[in-house]
């Protein structure tokens, strides 16, 4: 089996740091794609303490006005200060592009897939239940229920022996509102709903005491320093690249994917209760050099994998049609698991 019984995964809110700055490059990537379909984008954000840079490499016929989309992001996010933002977006080296050109891979690289029916969203039950406390959070905030919450935030899950142990809930908040009334509250209007029965499970609340500082005021972000957030919690290998401010040519967030998209079906087709699917890519090359999937008993289903899907670059731009706008939406509470995403489609 891939989940071993005793593991801890967690989620962060839209307003946490790094997932500012993911939703800014996804947002500059979807600009481009609005304009111009294939466009060639790989953009990094970095925020910390008032300033914000955005650097990268683009090659597109659109023309995006990158500082205003990155002041937008930051207001809808919820925050009000100002930020000193410098840009710095060059040309793709053109040594990369006449691999892609070809159909080839954007770069080397190994992605993951998977799958498990233990939830509806075919993840595994701890890293659905921290995306649902996170986005919960902005629920409250943004409906007004709960007014004193702020943007950023963090929740955290921990299973001991199939069961639930601990939630760790933590989130910005304003001066006025005292921790027991914080607790008190989160537990009613977020906790509770999802958790029917606390009995036995530890709940911590803001277990510093104290929370009023957050986003670039408090700490530094930056684009894909959430990997393990964005998608199955660390119970699953990742092969380092992050998805964030990447177009689709980009294997490393097209090719992972596609390994959703293979796992998600196989799961649901009934060939196992859970599957891993593994691919890697040589740069400038078309064929992976690596196809491989298997179930949770470690049993061979990459024949089941390669006769159903087609991993060339552009295959799966055409099979999961990647090239629209359509990536701001998952630059916070994980890339799987959402419906209406193309590659969460079971098919």
């Amino acid at each position: 089996m891939f989940i071993p019984s005793t593991y801890t995964v967690e989620s962060v809110t839209s307003g946490h740091p790094d997932k500012i700055c993911d939703q800014i490059s996804d947002a500059i990537l979807d600009a481009y794609l609005a304009q111009d379909p294939n466009s060639r984008v790989a953009v990094e954000t970095f925020g910390s303490h008032g300033l914000l840079v955005i650097g990268g490499e683009v090659t597109s016929l659109g023309q995006v006005d990158a500082e205003q989309i990155a002041r937008r992001i930051y207001r809808e996010i919820g925050y009000s200060d100002e930020l000193r933002v410098v840009t710095n977006i060059t040309q793709q080296s053109p040594d990369i592009s006449q691999g892609v050109d070809t159909g080839g891979a954007g770069d080397q690289g190994i992605m993951y897939g998977f799958a498990t029916n233990e939830t509806p969203e075919y993840l595994p039950r701890a890293v659905v239940l921290a995306h649902k406390l996170s986005s919960g959070l902005e629920k409250l905030r943004r409906s007004g229920k709960l007014p004193w919450l702020g943007p950023d935030g963090k929740t955290q899950v921990t299973v001991q022996n199939g069961n639930l142990k601990t939630i760790v809930v933590s989130t910005q908040h304003s001066e006025e509102v005292g921790q027991d009334m914080i607790r008190e509250e989160l537990v009613k209007e977020l906790i509770t709903p999802l958790v029917k029965e606390l009995d036995g499970i530890d709940v911590l609340v803001n277990p510093t005491g104290k929370f009023t500082i957050g986003g670039f005021e408090a700490d530094t972000g930056l684009t894909g320093r959430k990997i393990m957030v964005d998608t199955y919690g660390g119970l699953i290998p990742h092969g380092g690249g992050c998805f964030s401010g990447k177009d689709p040519t980009k294997v490393d967030r097209s090719a992972a994917y596609m390994a959703r998209f293979a796992a998600k079906n196989i799961v649901a087709q009934g060939l196992a209760g859970q599957c891993l699917v593994s691919v890697a890519y040589a740069i400038g090359q078309a064929e992976p050099v690596m196809v491989s999937a298997v179930d949770g008993q470690g049993n061979e289903l990459s024949k089941a994998v390669l006769d159903q899907y087609d991993f060339r670059p552009l295959a799966i731009l055409d099979r999961l049609s990647l090239r629209h706008p359509i990536y701001q939406q998952t630059a916070a509470y994980g890339h799987f698991g959402k419906e209406g995403l193309p590659w969460e489609g079971v098919r």
